[in-house]
């Protein structure tokens, strides 16, 4: 009889710790398999950054008591590393395993404006490997690492990025562009140093395009802005409650990442943030981005995995991901795939989410040359409001109109008429479910704008409720299957 009684105080025990994963609810029922995943354990083990010196008054850099703290704790077996309220001035942050850092409300680490504390370092950007400054956060092959609490993290980036004279009010464009040192490209367009100015000349998609020598990377050094948050080859990662903003380019960017889990973060920029990404989840594994909310001058939450020749050399897909309640305020799009997808991109499942003003809402984007195979893909759940041009779009032509030709009513280019041969070049659209879809004001209701000699294959669409300015377009795409889908046109 004792027995028995103990053997079902351990069931019962064995099922609460089960229960006790609050993760654990976005993995089951998925339409692929995935497992099940659970936020990184710390050792219970804590320092403060005062304890290194670290001054609160933003005055004085801290960068060598980050360094110190998470040095220490890293070699203790790992910990939490507190940082209290005040404002931290620091240069680069190194995370190492085994250590969750960890903001207390009110506390706010600020990256220093200054490109001296930020050297070139061996990185992928754009989904192209190639040289940029060191990123204010990072980390690189590390197992266990966390960034949690109640602060922000903000990364000054109208220290390096550009401004379009469009995007910003007269008073902003004047005092922005007072800063000295900036050079005055067009009536309409500024740049923060003249090296930027020689940068742009030689580059394509903010990568240099032709080999470059030491004195060369120095002189564009600023370019070369970093994004803020680079976590590389990294596995059991949570990013948890904080603010992230302010990005020199993109600001939340995990690459090759296993076992990631990002929830109720705010990840902002401004409106007119170039390159502003608010996050760039690429040749990621296991991924879940819950709860969280996005406001970027670019894409909102975006799935990559590397651009031509490199990513096939990487070949690594983004794979099993879940995306549910969030939230995309200012955007190009809501939730996005591309348009660097040459590993591909399989497995993912979007559910709950509301897209508020976006450029686009649902975006998948690729061209020529990228190949890659994007497939697999569950939406379930979307509510958008205000979409600027496109609902949900296909488009195998990325690079073509802006969002201001869009709502000019400019015809796509013609490049669709010629019909080349299959390689892996080829990029690869197939296989995709999404249902549930509520878009009330768009410019246009879809678009599907596939290849001839690759239509896009194999999407279903139901129960979807669009009220838009133009109705749905569809080119070179097959076997598209619509159950109760419902577009209201404004006359």
């Amino acid at each position: 009889m004792k027995k028995t009684i103990l053997s079902l105080l351990f069931v019962a025990v064995s099922c609460a710790a089960l229960s006790d994963n609050p993760y654990k609810k976005y993995t089951d029922g998925l339409p692929f398999s995935m497992p099940e995943m659970s936020a990184p354990a710390f050792a219970n083990r804590e320092v403060s950054l005062v304890s290194f010196g670290a001054d609160a008054t933003g005055r004085e850099l801290c960068t060598d008591a980050f360094a110190k703290a998470i040095g220490q704790l890293n070699a203790q077996g790992g910990g939490r590393l507190v940082v209290p309220r005040g404002v931290w001035l620091t240069g680069p942050i190194v995370l190492k395993s085994n250590v969750e850092l960890h903001l207390e409300a009110g506390a706010v680490i600020m990256f220093a404006a200054d490109e001296s504390l930020y050297p070139l370092v061996k990185t992928s950007f754009e989904g192209l490997d190639t040289r940029r400054c060191q990123s204010p956060i990072s980390a690189v092959g590390q197992t266990n690492i966390a960034i949690t609490g109640h602060g922000a993290i903000d990364g000054n980036g109208q220290y390096w990025r550009p401004l379009k004279k469009q995007k910003v009010t007269d008073s902003q464009w004047k005092a922005m562009t007072a800063r000295e040192g900036g050079v005055m490209k067009r009536d309409d367009y500024w740049v923060p140093t003249t090296g930027y100015d020689k940068a742009e000349q030689m580059s394509s998609m903010n990568v240099p395009e032709k080999p470059l020598t030491e004195e060369e990377w120095q002189e564009i050094k600023r370019f070369l802005r970093p994004v803020m948050v680079s976590l590389v080859d990294c596995k059991n990662v949570l990013l948890k409650d904080v603010i992230f903003q302010n990005s020199p380019a993109w600001n939340i960017h995990p690459l090759m990442c296993e076992n990631i889990i990002i929830d109720n973060v705010l990840a902002r920029n401004p409106f007119y943030a170039q390159n502003g990404d608010a996050l760039d989840l690429e040749s990621c594994r296991n991924a879940l981005i819950v709860n969280s909310k996005f406001d970027a001058g670019d894409d909102g939450i975006c799935l990559k995995s590397g651009k031509g020749a490199d990513g096939w050399r990487r070949g690594r897909p983004c794979e099993n991901v879940v995306v549910s309640g969030c939230t995309v305020f200012a955007g190009h799009g809501g939730f996005v795939v591309g348009s660097e997808m040459s590993g591909g991109v399989r497995n993912i499942a979007v559910k709950d989410c509301q897209f508020l003003g976006t450029d686009v809402g649902l975006r998948f984007k690729s061209t020529r040359g990228r190949g890659g195979i994007v497939e697999n893909i569950f939406v379930d759940g979307v509510t958008m409001t205000d979409i600027k041009t496109y609902a949900l779009t296909f488009s195998m032509y990325y690079g073509g109109r802006s969002v201001a030709e869009v709502l000019a009513g400019e015809a796509q280019p013609a490049a669709h008429i010629d019909n080349v041969p299959v390689t892996k070049e080829t990029p690869i659209f197939r296989n995709i479910d999404i249902r549930n879809v509520v878009c009330d004001a768009a410019g246009y209701a879809m678009e599907f704008n596939g290849l001839p000699e690759m239509p896009i294959d194999g999407i279903s669409l139901k129960d979807i409720f669009i009220r838009a300015k133009h109705d749905a377009t569809f080119e070179s795409c097959k076997n598209i299957s619509k159950e109760n889908v419902n577009i209201i046109i404004e006359k």
